[in-house]
């Protein structure tokens, strides 16, 4: 195999930014350092004027595979990924059939095997009653366990007290939540359809999926996490006033972290009136002043990681009414030029940015060998052209849905190449059909 050298890049990884090339043999990161030279079996990358980083691991996606595949599946929207700068995913568990035995797990390995362009890990789903299937689970052999601790469908809603306790009493490895009050929202959709009958306008989701419904569900999460001494990770938080539950300071000094996702930090309220559906999701994105908040989090370490939750409806679906329009939107293919937009904005630093998508998640989930820019690690890179503009057309989408809630915009930067375990699998705008994804392995225990 041929060793790749990227030449005079800035490197962009711990915390600092610094001239460096980097030497790849096979799917490892064998040097960095500065003026490295190369041989006659060396392919030479020269990255001047662009930004070498981390590639992203995205802790929370929804490729719908198996059995929601006419919204997405494994092999298109890992490319739809890769294209965002995204090298590693982990995915969620709500598909058909769920993931909620050891061997539904199992039987989502096999189905990666082979086709996807980034690496991949899987959730174990939480139920009211599979807590032996949860006890039973090994270390490595999941990213985690996922709860859905708010209205969800089908059997993956978690609101047996009981369930509950027995989960954060007996996961081996790290429970992550979506924390949403289910009462609180049936109220909520109750007086809606009292005022608006089925007519329901796309700007009331914030009110129905209020900042109360969040606060009452992550409290909770937070509240048994603590009582049982469990690690806990708290999903795609919206609101300012959830900020005090978790405290500022390093992820590894923690035992409760939290995530935002990208377009919690691009969105406010305000896009409801002319993006409607396209940006309905749950949790609801809601006011300037939660966003402000969010940013804020960020920047002091209360919030520990930046995901996408990419979660692609068909376009159809999202013309439908309120209470038939389904939530979620496709994110992955621009979450790293949005996030350098918001670099630009002001709100974040490169530095911050790849602390928060890829060296916390490696960290907290125990990725390894991943995560840092470091000699021995896995060749997962990407490198920004924060001189060259990204455009979001129809014909530029790579996910399966074929629809961006960013149409129409153009970011200031773009992914100029994305390498995952030493190859590359996207450049100038292309896929290179490489399917360089392999399975990730976890580390860490409870």
């Amino acid at each position: 195999m041929k060793k790749l050298l990227i030449t005079n890049a800035q490197l962009v990884n711990e915390g600092e930014t610094r001239d460096a090339d980097v030497l790849i043999n096979g799917d490892r990161i064998e040097k960095i350092g500065p003026g490295l030279s190369a041989d006659g079996n060396t392919e030479v990358l020269d990255a001047l004027g662009k930004l070498l980083m981390p590639g992203m691991i995205d802790d929370q996606v929804h490729f719908r595979e198996p059995g929601l595949t006419n919204k997405g599946d494994l092999a298109t929207e890992s490319a739809a990924a890769v294209a965002g700068g995204i090298t590693s995913f982990m995915d969620m568990p709500n598909v058909n059939p769920q993931t909620t035995t050891r061997a539904a797990l199992a039987d989502k390995y096999d189905m990666a095997s082979g086709r996807c362009r980034a690496n991949y890990g899987f959730y174990l789903g939480a139920t009211n009653r599979n807590i032996e299937e949860i006890k039973a689970l090994q270390v490595g052999e999941s990213c985690g366990i996922k709860a859905f601790m708010g209205a969800s469908t089908g059997d993956m809603l978690v609101d047996d007290p009981q369930a509950l306790e027995n989960l954060f009493e007996h996961a081996p490895v790290i429970v992550l939540t979506h924390c949403e009050h289910s009462p609180t929202i049936r109220d909520n959709e109750a007086r809606a359809k009292v005022e608006f009958g089925e007519r329901v306008p796309m700007s009331e989701h914030p009110k129905i999926r209020s900042a109360n419904a969040c606060l009452l569900s992550s409290s909770q999460a937070v509240d048994l996490a603590r009582r049982h001494d469990a690690l806990l990770h708290v999903l795609h938080l919206t609101t300012a006033i959830e900020m005090g539950l978790f405290t500022k300071g390093h992820r590894n000094e923690k035992r409760i972290t939290a995530e935002v996702c990208v377009h919690h930090l691009w969105f406010d309220e305000s896009r409801y009136e002319d993006l409607g559906a396209k940006i309905k999701c749950n949790p609801a994105i809601k006011t300037a002043e939660d966003r402000a908040a969010l940013i804020q989090a960020v920047n002091d370490d209360r919030i520990d990681i930046i995901a996408t939750d990419h979660a692609p409806h068909t376009a159809s679906e999202k013309r439908k009414t309120y209470f038939k329009s389904p939530a979620g939107l496709p994110l992955v293919q621009h979450v790293m030029p949005c996030l350098f937009d918001l670099v630009y904005a002001g709100e974040f630093s490169h530095e911050k940015i790849v602390d928060k998508t890829s060296h916390a998640v490696a960290d907290i989930f125990g990725v390894a060998d991943r995560g840092y820019v470091r000699e021995g690690y896995f060749a997962d890179l990407v490198i920004m052209d924060p001189a060259k503009h990204t455009a979001v057309t129809p014909g530029s989408l790579l996910a399966k849905c074929h629809w961006s809630p960013f149409e129409g915009h153009t970011f200031r930067a773009t992914v100029d190449t994305t390498i995952v375990n030493g190859l590359v699998v996207y450049q100038d705008g292309q896929l290179t059909g490489q399917i360089a994804g392999g399975k990730l392995a976890f580390d860490r225990a409870r």
